[in-house]
């Protein structure tokens, strides 16, 4: 087996030249993409979050998560005035 470790028998037929089976020749690869969207709101992170998800969803097909990178308040006067977050969606690439 060319000094390689068999890990399953997927894997031990990819390695033998030439022997790869219908199978293993149709396997496909799934490609995501991450961008990044801000929202605000003046009444919480929550309702910010959503903000931010729901405008993706208009616009990207198969989103498939959401990653809050920053949350940030912002202040006026000494007083809590709106919720700003960073969020990172990823979404599927079509093919």
């Amino acid at each position: 087996m060319f000094g390689v470790r068999v890990l399953g028998p997927h894997i031990r037929e990819a390695t033998r030249p030439g022997k790869l089976g219908r199978k293993e020749a149709q396997i496909r690869m799934s490609v995501a993409r991450v961008t990044e969207l801000s929202a605000t709101s003046e009444t919480g992170f929550e309702d910010a979050i959503n903000q931010a998800v729901a405008r993706a969803t208009k616009t990207l097909r198969s989103v498939e998560g959401a990653w809050v990178k920053d949350m940030n308040v912002l202040i006026e006067d000494g007083n809590i005035v709106g919720y700003k977050v960073n969020v990172e969606i990823t979404f599927m690439l079509e093919e």
